[in-house]
Order: C-alpha cells, then structure tokens, then sequence
C-alpha cells in the first residue's frame, strides 16, 4: 500500500468537509490539492517530535538534524543506546528532553512498547500509552496519530501552528479546548484532514493577510 496521499476537492472527505464548514471550505479552496506522505519510521518520528516540542520548526529540524549527525546518519534504537547523555545534550536539547529520549528508547528496547501493535489500537489508548512515557504529552500523542497512522479524526487544539490558523479562519481570539471542540464538531469524523489544511495555509503564508470568506 502507497504511503503517498492526494486530497483533492473530487476526494469524498473533502467534499464532505466543504458543506459542513463554509470557512473551512475557502481554506481548502485557497490551498488546492494536498499530497503527503505518511511517516513510515514511528521511532525516528517520535524523537523528532520530542527535539520539537516547545521549539520553532526550524530550530528543532537543527537539532533533530545535529543527532542524526552523531548518529552516522542514521537515528536508531541502538544508534541512541550508543549515545551518551551529555552527547545528545550537546546538539542543543534540553536534559528533560534527553530523559524523554532515554525513556522512549528503553521502553522500546525492553519490550514494554511496541511501536507497530498501536495501529490496531483506538485513538484514546494511543494516545494514553503514549502519554506513560514521561515527557511525552497529548501533543506529541496526537501528531503521532495524524502523522504517522493517518488517523483522519484527530483535533489538534494543543498545536500552536493549528491554533495561528484557527484564530485567522475564525477571527477569534478564543482558543479554550471547549470553544474550539464545539466550533470543529462539525468536521468530525475529519478532523485530521481538516487541520493538514489549516496547516498547509500557514506554510502558504496565507494567514499573513486578513481572511475574508466572501472575496
């Protein structure tokens, strides 16, 4: 199975999502057909969503890019065993960090997750196995399961890149998980294909300019 997906206004999700949300509707309309790949290495995705937590797309790609360097190129369970702390610190990571690396890694290396069983898992104990892992919280969680499961119902309101959309799409300045669940009920079960979306008109640059639904 391809692990390449186009999303286009002939994709019935989509069309789907344009008579339920008409503002959504134009963000699609602005941002045209999407293709994405979906992660095929769970581990490597992790650790790179650890580096970026709290942190600037752009400065966790330097770091994420820093330890994949110390790691010959290739970041692996046993190419992060090899690593000392203070080797990972020294790309630029914070020690709390460097303990959520520690943790994910043993708990893989030990047997007490199993990265490939959680696709036959729900969303919700996904997203509590995960969130064990101290360091690891919802955030991480839910980029996990849009990213990497392509789980198409996933609403990402912890996600700051997610919420600068959302504000601009909505002319709101309310971002209270309970205004913003109501608000995206409507694009149930999509979510997640919604926010790839909103996600796609930042990189664009859309919301750059004030958003009007009619011009």
């Amino acid at each position: 199975m391809s692990n390449v997906v186009t999303l286009n206004n002939s994709s019935p999700e989509i069309q789907y999502l344009c008579t339920k949300d008409k503002r959504l509707e134009k963000v699609i309309s602005m941002v045209g057909e999407i293709t994405y790949t979906v992660h095929t290495d769970p581990y490597v995705f992790l650790i790179h969503e650890i580096i970026e937590q709290m942190l600037s797309i752009k400065a966790g790609n330097s770091i994420f890019c820093r330890l994949e360097n110390l790691c010959n190129g290739s970041i692996t369970i046993d190419s992060i065993s090899k690593l000392s702390d203070a080797q990972i610190r020294s790309t630029g990571t914070s020690a709390a960090k460097v303990t959520c690396i520690r943790n994910l890694t043993n708990d893989i290396s030990s047997g007490s997750l199993n990265l490939n069983a959680l696709s036959a898992m729900s969303d919700e104990q996904i997203i509590k196995r995960l969130t064990l892992i101290h360091g690891i919280g919802n955030w991480t969680a839910k980029m996990y399961l849009i990213f990497v499961l392509n789980r198409p119902d996933i609403l990402p309101f912890e996600d700051g890149a997610f919420l600068q959309v959302y504000r601009w799409m909505y002319k709101t300045s309310d971002c209270t998980k309970t205004s913003i669940t109501k608000r995206c009920k409507k694009w149930k079960p999509y979510s997640s294909l919604a926010s790839r979306y909103l996600y796609r008109a930042l990189d664009y640059g859309f919301t750059k300019k004030e958003f009007h639904l009619f011009k």
